[in-house]
């Protein structure tokens, strides 16, 4: 688990929202911003790379632990706990499904995907 669980406002925020962008420090000093979708399982936030583990912003908020959402123009900053848990993970894709799956099907079964599955972090408060 996270050092520490996200505060309940944060957490309805983050359900709340379509998309937040992801903000991530790149090797020049300049910030890389990616929207993402977030959901929210059992009381805690996740997220997982479409591009699996891939993705740029992904791999920056493993090795840092850390990650800044956008959520309405204000910055939340989240520590990253990578999730090995089948059983999580599986809660997490039905988040996704619940949360994304009539409107936008096609990238929401890219995110509940095997590969893209095994990307999940669980957000914590920093």
């Amino acid at each position: 688990m996270a050092a520490s669980r996200l505060d309940s406002s944060t957490i309805d925020r983050l359900d709340a929202a379509i998309e937040v962008d992801a903000q991530t420090p790149r090797r020049d000093g300049s910030t890389s911003s990616r929207p993402i979708w977030v959901v929210v399982s059992d009381g805690d936030a996740y997220v997982r790379s479409y591009r699996g583990p891939s993705g740029a912003w992904y791999r920056r908020a493993r090795a840092d632990g850390a990650l800044t959402l956008i959520v309405d123009g204000d910055e939340v900053h989240a520590t990253t706990e990578p999730v090995d848990d089948d059983g999580v993970n599986r809660s997490v894709s039905e988040a996704y499904r619940d949360k994304y799956g009539a409107r936008s099907p096609g990238p929401t079964e890219t995110m509940v995907g095997e590969e893209v599955s095994r990307t999940t972090l669980r957000l914590g408060g920093s």
